[in-house]
């Protein structure tokens, strides 16, 4: 379908010859996306299944995507077809912000009978700020990739402004805010507490959440990953509305936002640990409350670096990395296999292949970066694909045998071991 992506497939094969399940990998799990998840519409716009679930999540989406961006450049049809998702993921963002996947069509499927303001086109609506954040940054990056400029149109302006307003709304969820959601006869994390409403908290200059990346509700409702992207996101709306559209309303509201919730990051979500120093906590409440974890789930505060909050070589990020990769993080599993973060999401002890990815993603070190593809390629079940999580002493144990995702988090440390990047 796309002439670019053989040559890419052969250019990475090239460089593991001396590992050829690698390079037979690859090629399976960056085909699999392409082939099964991705369907291009009459309207010119794109719609990307998660896999085995019929539905199209907003995050999830946009990470199938961007290891494609490193041949957007060379391949005008790529950068088509990632134009025309975003255009499709704005459309529905102006048809309900607080939704975090959708039906192709106003088909009614998914989950009609959660008590919240359901539409026949979204499949769930559980509210999550990253996402919003995620189609965000695609745009920028498809921007930054290829230099292409036409997704910033109306549909891209609407939609920020709405999405900013939104998080400005949820800057204060007890008094300004419309959302509630509860859904009936499930496991707590599906849920929210107090008809609705979610856990007692107290305005901290961040933006409210409801749900954290793994679909599971936070246990404090300031989620400091999520709050971390919106930032980040708020920077690329900026440089967007000065160099780029000349939109200074928007450009100002960005800015002014952006200072509020990472003023109120810096203030509310610093925790100093006895053994690591000053470091990020995961969830606060602004009440006192710290929840120290983290989610295999991107974002995470692991993934501080790969979404541009912050650098490797930040005290903060070091510590809570230090924090993130030991037993201390309850999420943080060892096994025969593998030793990785995993999530409350699914089967306790449990590890991501997203997490795992990440690990790599987010240090410098090439050797550590080859160590975590054998993990992974030696964890796959003998599928040639990733799943969700798996069992670091019994790798046949897993969840997902068709999650796109992750994947593509598996192709793009492959391709980031080859030097072969996303411009950000």
């Amino acid at each position: 379908m796309y002439q670019s992506v053989d040559r890419l497939i052969d250019r990475v094969k090239e460089n593991f010859k001396d590992d050829v399940k690698i390079g037979d990998m690859f090629e399976k799990c960056f085909l699999n996306t392409i082939n099964t998840t991705i369907k291009r519409l009459d309207d010119g716009t794109s719609y990307v299944l998660t896999g085995d679930i019929p539905a199209m999540w907003l995050r999830d989406s946009v990470c199938q995507v961007r290891p494609y961006l490193v041949i957007a450049n060379e391949d005008k049809e790529v950068a088509d077809m990632v134009e025309g998702l975003l255009e499709r993921q704005f459309r529905y963002i102006l048809a309900d912000p607080y939704a975090n996947a959708f039906n192709e069509t106003a088909n009614g499927c998914g989950h009609q009978a959660d008590l919240t303001d359901m539409k026949s086109d979204v499949w769930e609506r559980k509210y999550e700020i990253d996402s919003l954040c995620f189609p965000i940054q695609l745009s920028y990056l498809l921007y930054k990739n290829t230099g292409r400029t036409s997704q910033f149109n109306e549909t891209f302006k609407n939609a920020v402004h709405t999405i900013i307003d939104l998080w400005k709304i949820e800057q204060n969820h007890e008094e300004n805010s419309p959302y509630v959601f509860e859904r009936l006869d499930c496991r707590q994390l599906d849920t929210l507490a107090r008809s609705g409403k979610g856990p007692v908290h107290k305005e901290t200059g961040m933006t409210w959440c409801g749900f954290r990346p793994s679909d599971d509700a936070c246990t404090y409702s300031y989620l400091v990953p999520s709050n971390m992207f919106a930032v980040v996101v708020l920077d690329y709306v900026y440089e967007i509305c000065t160099e780029i559209i000349n939109d200074i309303e928007l450009a100002n509201k960005a800015k002014d936002l952006r200072e509020e919730i990472n003023e109120g990051i810096q203030k509310h979500a610093v925790y100093n640990h006895p053994r690591c120093g000053e470091m990020y906590a995961y969830e606060v409440d602004g009440l006192g409350n710290y929840n120290l974890m983290d989610d295999a789930n991107l974002p995470s505060l692991l993934a501080m670096p790969y979404l541009g909050y912050t650098d490797l070589v930040d005290e903060k990020y070091i510590n809570t990395r230090n924090f993130i990769l030991s037993t201390e993080n309850p999420e943080f599993h060892i096994g025969k296999y593998a030793s990785g973060v995993g999530s409350p999401h699914t089967p306790e002890g449990y590890i991501w292949h997203i997490s795992l990815a990440m690990q790599g993603l987010t240090t410098d070190d090439v050797e550590k970066k080859k160590e975590l593809l054998e993990i992974m390629k030696n964890t796959d079940a003998g599928t040639y694909l990733m799943h969700e999580g798996f069992h670091p002493d019994d790798p046949n144990k897993f969840t997902r045998d068709w999650f796109s995702w992750a994947n593509m988090m598996f192709c793009e440390l492959v391709l980031d071991y080859c030097g072969i990047k996303v411009k950000k």
